[in-house]
């Protein structure tokens, strides 16, 4: 695996990290739009590792669907994984605006998708992403 491979990897175990903290807090605590942000931050970091490891260019997008559809070129399991509601999450809490908070059970589902992605992944590169960070 490259470096540039594991550093991918390393930020969106970041952000991985910051969801899952977030999630331990009391409800009235938990900030529904960090969860979900960086929820979707992790699976797109995680595709672009993907895609990085195995040679293949890719726009700058935070479009899931689309860059699943990349990775699915490559290996076509890639195709299974149900996570395209998580691009909603990108943009559109990152600024102020007219918007419906997420709730914590809606922060929940993002997590868990997350984590069904990084159950898949590390199967897929054969690394450990908590393994790999404490090596950085």
């Amino acid at each position: 695996m490259t470096s540039e491979v594991q550093q991918w990897l390393v930020k969106a175990l970041e952000d991985y990290r910051v969801a899952q903290h977030e999630l331990v807090l009391p409800e009235t605590d938990v900030v529904t739009t960090a969860v979900c942000f960086h929820c979707q931050q992790f699976v797109e970091k995680v595709l672009k590792a993907f895609l990085v490891l195995h040679q293949r260019d890719f726009p700058r997008t935070h479009d899931l669907g689309y860059l699943k559809s990349l990775c699915a070129q490559i290996d076509a399991d890639f195709g299974d994984l149900t996570i395209e509601e998580l691009s909603f999450y990108a943009v559109e809490f990152r600024y102020p605006g007219d918007y419906v908070r997420p709730t914590v059970e809606e922060a929940r589902r993002c997590i868990s998708m997350a984590e069904t992605v990084r159950q898949f992944v590390e199967r897929k590169l054969g690394v450990s992403l908590d393994r790999l960070s404490a090596d950085q």
